[in-house]
């Protein structure tokens, strides 16, 4: 059942901007202003804040598109090479401190701070049975756009449990990234402590899913600045997210993509989407479904199962070539338009970059019929944010770079006896090449979901695999401009820009 929510909020930290949009998992209607003084009286109130929090979950979206496009997984395609530039620009690894996209991913990433820290800022103004649950979420969403925001931009202002109101980009520097680290930390480890095991609604925030994070927040800054204290502590916590026994699996990859297969087993964390109210394309900020797959698709597309899209994050050869023989996430990964329209009679129009590869993860899929003449942001495909095959990489490579051979083979065979459907492809490898064959695998499970980039800038392999990449500069991307500008000179630009 899709179900929605409208709010009126402030959408950027440091600019009042006032939206509406609405969530794919909350039945009621709530309207509630971000500037109230007077909020926050009931249980209710501080669950519809909640939401407005949760809400901006779907517009990272393009971070993921734009972290896909800027790896050496795929093109960035479109209708032209003008065909929005600024994913043109990440690409090419050109872009500068004006980019009409990276400027939407930090105001979206900092709106959604800005509702978390709301619901902080009057955290002890009611008392009611369940608030640490309430709260635990809050800490859990402040810490996931956090961690999105350190990775794109490193150092980030930040407030604490206060909101951010005109003036503080003058007067507020930017931390540095190991105290955003600390902050995530902190979040993620009252989230785990505060948390239900299982959710009590779909698409909310578990202890399994803020265990997960903070794994994979100690392995990101342990790759990064070579902490063997960080890699133990990965290891430990996603070790607890395995013992926990909630997670396994699924055995037939193709099904973790579809719609049947969202909110599965193997699903840690997902960002949920509807197809109830959807937006034209430019006006991101009102969407409700993934983006990224109505940019993915096929332009002009006719045949069965799929329907047209416009032509973006075009897989290239090299990750084709990247799956082994016999590995059956190949087919589910990439989808091929020669054999397919071989075998199918389908057609698309070739546009600019064609590669004759699409991202067959996340692509639209028919729904109705009128759904193939469906090309605004109304796809409802989920995003698998965290996949239980991702802590077990994860683990796998923190055990690795903790001396642990034994667990990391095990972790990593795990992953590969269900991509081959046997058990004759596992690894024997030990020390270097075994880290080198846990980051292999990471590619070939996560081609297409938005992982790569991060995991190349994180082992300092990016400069000799990203065309273009200037190291000491494109780890980072640049604050926007006009955040600089507005901040009157509190804030460096990051290096290189």
């Amino acid at each position: 059942m899709k179900k929605n929510l409208y709010n009126t909020i402030l959408l950027t930290a440091f600019l009042t901007i006032i939206i509406s949009c609405s969530d794919d998992f909350v039945e009621r209607p709530v309207e509630y202003s971000i500037d109230s003084e007077n909020y926050f009286n009931s249980k209710a109130e501080y669950e519809s804040a909640l939401i407005g929090a949760y809400d901006l979950l779907q517009s990272t979206a393009i971070n993921v598109l734009m972290s896909e496009i800027a790896s050496d997984n795929s093109l960035c395609g479109g209708n032209s090479p003008t065909d929005v530039p600024s994913y043109q620009q990440i690409d090419d690894m050109i872009h500068t401190p004006v980019n009409v996209m990276l400027k939407k991913s930090w105001d979206f990433m900092f709106a959604g701070i800005q509702r978390c820290n709301y619901i902080l800022e009057f955290k002890d103004k009611t008392e009611f049975e369940g608030k640490d649950q309430i709260i635990a979420e809050t800490r859990f969403l402040r810490a996931y756009y956090h961690f999105e925001l350190v990775k794109w931009f490193g150092g980030i202002p930040m407030k604490g449990d206060e909101r951010f109101v005109p003036g503080d980009e003058t007067t507020i520097p930017r931390s540095s990234v190991e105290e955003v680290y600390i902050s995530i930390y902190e979040d993620l480890i009252f989230a785990s402590e505060n948390l239900d095991p299982v959710a009590y609604e779909q698409g909310r925030a578990t202890r399994g899913a803020a265990l997960a994070l903070l794994g994979k927040a100690y392995l990101y800054e342990a790759s990064s600045t070579n902490q063997a204290a960080k890699y133990e502590l990965a290891a430990s916590t996603l070790q607890k997210v395995i013992n926990s026994g909630l997670y396994t699996l699924v055995q037939n990859y193709d099904e973790i993509f579809e719609m049947d297969g969202e909110n599965g087993p193997e699903s840690v964390f997902e960002v949920q989407y509807t197809d109830v109210e959807g937006a034209s394309y430019g006006q991101e900020q009102y969407f409700e479904g993934n983006v990224m797959v109505g940019y993915s698709g096929p332009y002009g597309y006719e045949g069965p199962l799929f329907t047209a899209g416009n032509n973006f994050n075009l897989p290239v050869q090299e990750v084709v070539d990247a799956f082994e023989e016999d590995d059956l996430r190949k087919d589910v990964t990439i989808l091929d338009m020669i054999s397919w329209m071989e075998e199918t009679g389908a057609t698309y129009t070739i546009q600019h970059e064609n590669t004759f590869y699409f991202n067959r993860k996340y692509i639209p899929r028919k729904r109705s019929e009128n759904a193939a003449l469906d090309l605004k942001l109304t796809n409802p495909n989920n995003y698998r944010a965290i996949r239980y095959s991702d802590v077990l990489l994860m683990a796998a490579e923190a055990y690795s770079k903790s001396g642990n051979d034994a667990k990391a083979a095990e972790y990593l065979n795990v992953v590969r006896d269900r991509a081959f459907g046997d058990q004759n492809h596992r690894i024997t490898y030990t020390g270097s090449n075994l880290y080198n064959a846990i980051l292999a695998e990471r590619r070939v499970e996560f081609a297409g979901e938005g992982l790569r980039f991060f995991d190349l800038v994180r082992t300092g392999r990016a400069a000799q695999e990203i065309d273009g990449f200037t190291a000491n500069k494109n780890e980072l991307f640049p604050i926007p401009l006009e955040e600089i500008q507005f901040s009157n000179g509190n804030w460096n630009q990051n290096p290189g820009y």
